[in-house]
């Protein structure tokens, strides 16, 4: 899954040279042959990574169960198999979202001094990246994380007032990744009503 982020960081690449107004046709012709092979070996290594879990029983299980989840899709849920097995186990959902870099953080310096609380993004980027769309769909479509949105970005919030946008965001990617380990754990599909339970 990390290649194919590579492949894919790498056709975003040579797309960005087309803007370029000095190219010759020659140039352009072969930026244009990169991207496509860039596209077709991503193609081939997703591919593989689907073949390998299907042929799992415990993988093609546990993708199952995350592509209950409204808001993961089969990518999504194959790269959070690849990142949280590439982890140490975790004790609770709140350690999966801290190895992700999704555990709120509070910055104070002194006693006077005091911002708002935001992501620490001290953990594994991939998996935050891995996330962030997958979230702005899942606030849509997902009632639980619609709910808590509507919550956090709610004008009449109490405690500090509404969050901004990309603030909500961060918090439902925490919330998203913690219905995730919640699944995974219980071995269950999700459930809107438990999954308003987790814990934010």
């Amino acid at each position: 899954m990390r290649r194919i982020d590579d492949l894919t960081e790498m056709a975003a690449r040579e797309k960005g040279r087309l803007a370029s107004p000095a190219l010759t046709t020659p140039a352009r012709r072969s930026i244009t042959r990169t991207v496509r092979l860039l596209g077709q070996e991503a193609a081939r290594v997703r591919a593989e990574a689907d073949a390998v879990v299907a042929a799992t029983a415990a993988l093609a299980a546990d993708r199952d169960l995350l592509e209950s989840i409204p808001g993961v899709g089969r990518p999504t849920a194959t790269t959070l198999l690849a990142e949280l097995r590439a982890s140490p186990p975790y004790a609770a959902a709140p350690a999966a979202a801290a190895y992700g870099g999704l555990a709120p953080k509070e910055f104070q310096r002194g006693t006077s001094v005091k911002r708002r609380t935001r992501l620490s993004k001290a953990g594994n980027a991939r998996l935050r990246k891995a996330l962030f769309l997958p979230t702005q769909t899942a606030v849509r479509f997902n009632p639980t994380l619609r709910s808590f949105f509507a919550s956090l970005t709610d004008p009449d919030r109490r405690g500090g007032g509404p969050k901004a946008k990309m603030q909500a965001i961060g918090a439902c990617m925490r919330k998203l990744v913690m219905i995730c380990y919640g699944v995974l754990k219980d071995r269950t599909p999700f459930d809107p009503n438990w999954g308003s339970r987790i814990a934010t």
